[in-house]
């Protein structure tokens, strides 16, 4: 099978390493390349929570397919960000009708092939830690719980500080996750109750009881702890690289007005690219982002990206859906483990997600629906949350609503927000 392209031109990739270091190369050809092509607006998307580079690629050629046909005659320029991220390949997330599934959707303990080699590829150097935990999620022994816990703790090195955090509350929260310093047997049926929480209008989703109810919840301790791991990452890329790479644009290539679009943990990532732009550079037009799996609160006085909306020489557009169940559900149980004290399934409002319900606590921001901003344009600048529930609906089992995100509706936001137009 032929590997897959992005089939609108001029197009480039950008790649970046796990501490934020670019392509060298990559970053040479795309800033000789703006300047021999003429371009006037360049759109760069990042990718979300997954290692794959062919289903990046077809993300990309899907989004921005539209792009040509709705700007014709714009000096466009298009830019695919790479970055080591995955998602757990048997990661089932019950945001679905029960029409939809093929037969009784049954979790999986044991770590399937592909997702060992994504951890082995994310988290270099800790195979014999991978092959234990998948051995202990296979195995299932009773009294192998806390040995589990500090595997995982081992192979994710995750903290809930500095770069890590999105609010204050984070950044004042445990440095290390909560799960780490509790029973983790305990956590493992907390994590176990709250899946059981999200599936009850699926009828066909089940979970086991007993001991593999708890083993269940260990694998999906495992896939929280590698979320956080990979939203940590995010912030990295975008602030050490991205973000410069951004700067270099503008010292190189001044003509070029940069409009960063960004899904999911991708999302996370051009937002931190604001925090690592130089301050001479006004190159961002405008960001827009996609079902952003991070918190609502991170442009408010409490998030830690307070403020750096006014890096944007026009308007943050978070798009969000209420279909987004990913985020309204499981978004909230992931961020409990920074350390908070309630139960797994009450927590929307505090560490609620930005592509759930917006953006939330900053002045001045607006909300509209897409339609508005369709018939209206989008406002020129300040915070503006669309609720994108119209066209985000419907995706595909395991990420569902999460990733239905290539309509030529979301193509005209990001257009509209960049006031991108012929010359």
């Amino acid at each position: 099978m032929a590997a897959p392209e992005v089939h609108v031109r001029p197009y480039w990739e950008l790649s970046f390493d796990a501490d934020g270091d670019p392509d060298p190369g990559r970053l040479d050809a795309l800033l000789r390349g703006v300047r021999e092509r003429g371009v006037r607006d360049l759109v760069l998307f990042a990718h979300g929570w997954n290692d794959d580079h062919d289903t990046a690629t077809r993300l990309y050629d899907r989004f921005f397919a539209p792009f040509p046909p709705l700007a014709p005659g714009a000096h466009l320029g298009y830019v695919g960000v790479l970055w080591p991220s995955m998602r757990f390949t048997d990661e089932r997330i019950p945001d679905f009708a029960p029409a939809a599934t093929a037969g009784p959707a049954v979790p999986r303990t044991a770590l399937d092939p592909e997702t060992r080699q994504a951890l082995d590829a994310v988290f270099p150097g800790h195979a014999p830690v991978v092959d234990r935990l998948a051995g202990l999620l296979d195995e299932q022994p009773p009294d192998a719980f806390d040995e589990f816990g500090g595997l995982v703790r081992q192979l994710t090195g995750v903290r809930t500080d500095g770069i890590a955090a999105d609010t204050v509350p984070e950044l004042s929260a445990h440095s290390a996750l909560a799960m780490f310093q509790q029973d983790t047997r305990d956590i493992c049926l907390r994590f176990s109750d709250a899946l059981a929480e999200t599936a009850r209008d699926v009828t066909s989703f089940r979970l086991p009881d007993g001991l593999s109810k708890a083993w269940n919840g260990a694998h999906e301790l495992l896939r929280q702890a590698t979320y956080f791991a990979m939203k940590r990452r995010a912030g990295t890329v975008g602030q050490k690289g991205l973000g410069p790479a951004l700067g270099r644009l503008a010292a190189e290539a001044p003509q070029v007005r940069a409009h960063l679009v960004g899904h999911s943990f991708g999302a996370r990532l051009v937002s931190f690219a604001l925090a690592g732009l130089p301050a001479q550079a006004r190159n961002v037009k405008s960001v827009t982002l996609l079902q952003g799996a991070f918190s609502h609160y991170s442009f408010a006085r409490r998030g830690v990206l307070g403020g750096r909306q006014a890096r944007i020489d026009g308007p943050l557009v978070g798009c969000y859906s209420r279909f987004d169940t990913a985020l309204g559900v499981l978004y909230p149980l992931a961020s409990c483990l920074a350390g908070d004290d309630r139960g797994a399934v009450d927590l929307g409002l505090r560490w609620g997600a930005l592509g759930h319900d917006g953006i939330l606590e900053v002045n001045g921001s607006v909300r509209k629906s897409l339609a508005e901003v369709l018939g209206a344009g989008v406002p020129g600048s300040g915070c503006v949350s669309v609720d994108a529930s119209q066209v985000v609906r419907n995706g595909p089992p395991p990420s569902g609503a999460h990733s239905d995100i290539c309509h030529p509706e979301l193509a005209r936001v990001v257009l509209s927000a960049g006031r991108v137009a012929a010359p």
